[in-house]
């Protein structure tokens, strides 16, 4: 009897010890561990999400810094055009003179001469110089007014001896007068026969016959 408490009695123990030893609160539990493992993902998760943020932030501010930088360089590149149309062929020679008006068409109205000297017919922005090289382009300026055009025809004449160097043609006359246009080829419309203090510039001269320099009168 003895020899069976004694042996029950240890059985007891035993399973006690085990159960005590089941419910230690050292011992990590399931629902623990679970949460340190979530604990874990989500920090590991949060790490690279960051970076990719960093990441495209930094890419969106090179975008931003490389678009104003091409917005800059059309802007300059678009003033630099301006300055370039605006500033068009520089004069090689100018100066100023009195200015007459004629049309020679060679059909002999108005005492023409015959047709242009330089061979083209007559039209709107052909002058006649008494000296210049026949197809010099020349810039005539007027009340702030300007029209371009080219010598293809000799004169005035006898006028060129009294200061009168430049013959425009009538539609350039009228214009640079007043901005309106001839009555016909042959008359101006207006009571002046004259402009004084046309300033002329010469963009370049012409391949023609003719003299280089200020203009000479005829003959």
């Amino acid at each position: 009897m003895l020899t069976g408490v004694t042996g029950a009695a240890l059985a007891g123990m035993l399973v006690g010890g085990v159960a005590a030893a089941s419910h230690d609160d050292s011992a990590p539990q399931p629902d623990k561990l679970l949460a340190q493992q979530q604990d874990m993902a989500a920090q590991e998760n949060k790490a690279p999400k960051k970076d990719a943020s960093t990441k495209t932030l930094a890419e969106s501010r090179s975008k931003a810094s490389s678009s104003k930088d091409e917005k800059a360089k059309a802007a300059d590149s678009k003033t630099k055009d301006s300055k370039k149309k605006s500033d068009g062929p520089k004069a090689i020679l100018s100066g100023s003179t009195t200015a007459s008006y004629f049309w020679d068409d060679g059909s002999g109205v108005n005492g023409d001469t015959g047709a242009p000297a330089s061979g083209k017919p007559m039209q709107k922005g052909l002058f006649a110089s008494p000296s210049w090289p026949l197809n010099t382009k020349v810039k005539v300026t007027y009340n702030g007014r300007s029209v371009t055009g080219f010598i293809g025809d000799r004169g005035p004449g006898a006028p060129s001896h009294d200061g009168v160097m430049l013959d425009l043609d009538t539609y350039t006359f009228r214009y640079l007068l007043d901005g309106e246009k001839p009555d016909s080829k042959y008359d101006a419309g207006t009571g002046e026969g004259h402009l004084q203090g046309v300033k002329w510039q010469v963009l370049s001269w012409g391949s023609g016959p003719g003299t280089k320099g200020d203009p000479q009168p005829l003959g």
